[in-house]
């Protein structure tokens, strides 16, 4: 027999999700099955014929913009040939205890004979669901080898780099064959949990997805990029998240103390940034009524390390999102309280909670029950429309607008050097 679904069916969701038509098809899929099972065809349904079968929610088969880990990997290696006078690849690979490996790409990029003010570590991907992370890191890449239409100016006379483009490789693959909601590591352990800086191990404040390990630096990503940034010793460390927008600096852990250490600077880029680039809520990560944030590699680099200036960037969340976002935080910027907030460069009030349960960060941490509500709200197609452009025209606006940011973003930097 035939599967079907009701006419009115679709255009309702044709309605609610803007997708592609590619990803139209994978969610109507879900629906046809479901219909079939407890109601059976009836008349004046679409009919998709005998042989129709459910597809495989692919990255590559539904969006076929998006690199592949394995094309991530070859990208580098391509352009570690191209653009040699400036870059070079290395990897790194670490088993666990569990016999569980994972080898982490990471590129070093600097111009020949200069004396750079400013040493930049960008980490990228630490969230397996959020591809559009390395995505942006590897459009960044292609744009300082001068193969984009976003110039990169002078930014190498004054700026160097290291990057890691793909920091969770072996979940980021389960995503990419159709788990778009998986966050964690292979172990279950959200890498940005796991750091040495505050770490709690009493409780995953999240629930799951925010395990933070049976101890820090337990997993073998974490002790990479560890070991990486420490040798690298950044003046400027930046790590790329998405699923909502915003702009945080230390600390998150704590809602009752701001970063002291450069604090005016550190604020003062975020507001250059915000006005061109963002246009939503920037300061310090802080806990969000009453929950705190331990362990984030955003704190660690700050604290541990030593490093000027250390942020956190969540660079996109789906347009229907994002609007009701934008315009939610532009009226709570006109309130006299949060501009006074705003002033002294904090997110961690009790006055921010609506907007943060609704639009849930990476760093502003909600409870787990309401963690665990918004997981179980949202199904495969929802979590890839909110952490990921699903159209090639917002993924290609998304990559290039946040390339100009981090040039920006290193250039001011190193203007005050």
């Amino acid at each position: 027999s035939s599967r079907r679904v009701p006419a009115a069916a679709l255009l309702f969701f044709w309605l609610l999700f803007p997708i592609p038509p590619p990803a139209m098809k994978l969610l109507v899929a879900g629906v046809v099955a479901a219909h079939a099972a407890v109601r059976g065809a009836k008349k004046k349904d679409i009919d998709f014929g005998a042989d129709f079968q459910v597809p495989l929610m692919t990255v590559k088969g539904t969006y076929p913009f998006y690199h592949s880990t394995d094309e991530i990997h070859n990208e580098l290696t391509r352009l570690s040939s191209t653009c040699s006078s400036i870059m070079t690849m290395d990897s790194v690979e670490k088993s666990d205890t569990s016999g569980n490996s994972v080898s982490i790409d990471y590129v070093s990029i600097k111009k020949k004979d200069s004396s750079p003010k400013n040493k930049m570590f960008m980490l990228f991907g630490e969230h397996a669901r959020e591809l559009i992370s390395p995505e942006s890191a590897l459009h960044f890449l292609q744009t300082l080898c001068g193969e984009t239409s976003v110039k990169p100016g002078n930014v190498l006379d004054n700026t160097e780099f290291q990057i890691v483009l793909n920091g969770n490789p072996n979940s980021r693959k389960k995503v990419e064959a159709g788990d778009y909601c998986l966050r964690v590591n292979q172990n279950g352990v959200d890498l940005n949990r796991n750091w040495d800086e505050k770490w709690d191990g009493s409780s995953a404040f999240g629930g799951p997805d925010t395990n933070p390990g049976s101890a820090p630096f337990s997993e073998s990503e974490t002790q990479i990029f560890r070991d990486l940034v420490t040798d690298y010793s950044p003046s400027t460390f930046l790590t790329v998240h998405s699923g909502t927008m915003g702009m945080y600096m230390p600390w998150a852990y704590d809602m009752d103390h701001l970063a002291t250490r450069n604090n005016q600077n550190m604020r003062q880029l975020l507001v250059d940034l915000d006005k061109q680039y963002c246009q939503c809520p920037y300061g310090a990560a802080g806990k969000e009524v009453g929950y705190s944030c331990p362990g984030t590699c955003l704190d660690y680099v700050y604290d541990k390390l030593n490093c000027s200036y250390s942020f956190a960037f969540e660079i996109y969340t789906g347009h229907m999102y994002r609007d009701d976002l934008k315009s939610r935080w532009e009226e709570k910027m006109a309130e006299e309280k949060a501009a006074l907030l705003q002033t002294n460069a904090t997110l961690a009030h009790a006055g921010y909670g609506d907007l943060f349960r609704k639009h849930p960060s990476d760093f502003i941490q909600v409870s787990e029950e309401q963690s665990e509500n918004l997981r179980h709200a949202r199904n495969a197609m929802e979590c890839f429309s909110q952490f990921n452009p699903a159209d090639q025209v917002d993924f290609q606006q998304t990559v290039e607008n946040w390339s100009n940011a981090y040039l920006d973003m290193a250039n001011e930097i190193a203007s005050k050097m």
